[in-house]
């Protein structure tokens, strides 16, 4: 059994007997003499590579991506018969990590420090004496009431930190209940959260029921002092809407790691305006254990036993 595996990232996963590596370049087409590949591993691939792979490799039973959201593969055109696997959990503690930084640095204004600090100017407004609790105003975590919306592997790391720091942290997924210590409501409970909320932190993957779900309806509901945090999918928030709300002084601002169009187009109005904090997709970017996950899966699929993270098609 061939497996192809990316030259994008180090991968030394243990193999089963009768399994053969071959590392390809994610930016080129398979090699000829590699097409009858059955197994292929994905990670920083072209939207090229992945849909000549779908074209050309007939032997193809399996693709793993290292991703944890699988819609690049899904969007290429693999066959039906195809086993799609994601790689849920590989990136939990960075975009975790990621996130905090970036509700941090909306809570302390880092955004506009760092405008002033390259003017030179001391930003007295936003230094000195402060209210302890101010009113109206996104500026500390305690006692901030924040909405995840999106409640899975990584945001079973955040919410914890978040609560650390003093927020009362809720939820939102497809069933309700309590997750990892934290309450949780379905997306048809979230409108009756919005108007309450301070920060709303979205993670949702990029699916035909997710697009564009963050928006006008959602900023409306939301109190002009709160922050949008988005680290799932750029297809998932509507940029056009986001933009709107904040000129027009309906939302307060936003922290966004993730785009429609990636890399961001230097056109986009968003990296004019001062409340919104821009990061070029860095969340993630770090598959940890990877080579784990491909050991375990590699054996399952050699033994007839279930994949780890399949994905529905």
């Amino acid at each position: 059994m061939k497996v192809l595996l990316p030259g994008s990232i180090a991968l030394d996963p243990e193999l089963p007997a009768g399994v053969k590596t071959v590392v390809y370049d994610v930016q080129k087409p398979v090699p000829d003499e590699h097409t009858d590949a059955e197994v292929m591993v994905v990670w920083g691939n072209t939207a090229d590579n992945l849909a000549d792979a779908a074209r050309r490799l007939g032997s193809l039973r399996w693709v793993q991506t290292l991703a944890a959201g699988p819609d690049a593969v899904l969007s290429a055109g693999f066959a039906t018969d195809v086993a799609v696997t994601a790689g849920l959990g590989l990136h939990d503690r960075t975009v975790a990590e990621h996130t905090l930084g970036l509700v941090l640095a909306a809570a302390r204004r880092l955004n506009l420090l760092v405008r002033a600090q390259i003017g030179r100017r001391w930003a007295g407004e936003l230094g000195g004496l402060q209210p302890v609790r101010e009113s109206g105003s996104f500026r500390t975590l305690g006692d901030a009431d924040v909405v995840v919306w999106g409640f899975g592997g990584i945001a079973a790391r955040l919410a914890p930190l978040l609560a650390a720091l003093g927020a009362n942290v809720t939820g939102v997924a497809r069933h309700a209940g309590e997750r990892h210590g934290f309450p949780v409501v379905t997306a048809a409970e979230l409108p009756d959260l919005l108007p309450t909320t301070d920060l709303l932190i979205n993670i949702l993957p990029a699916t035909p029921s997710t697009e564009r779900a963050v928006g006008a309806a959602v900023f409306d509901r939301l109190p002009a002092h709160a922050w949008v945090v988005n680290v799932g999918r750029g297809a998932t928030l509507d940029e056009a809407a986001l933009l709107a709300a904040i000129r027009s002084g309906r939302l307060a601002g936003a922290a966004l790691d993730v785009f429609e169009t990636e890399p961001l187009p230097a056109t986009s109005g968003l990296w004019d305006e001062p409340n919104v904090i821009i990061t070029p997709h860095a969340a993630g970017g770090r598959p940890e254990g990877a080579s784990a996950l491909l050991s375990e899966n590699i054996a399952a699929y050699r033994e007839g036993r279930p994949l780890r993270n399949p994905v529905t098609r």
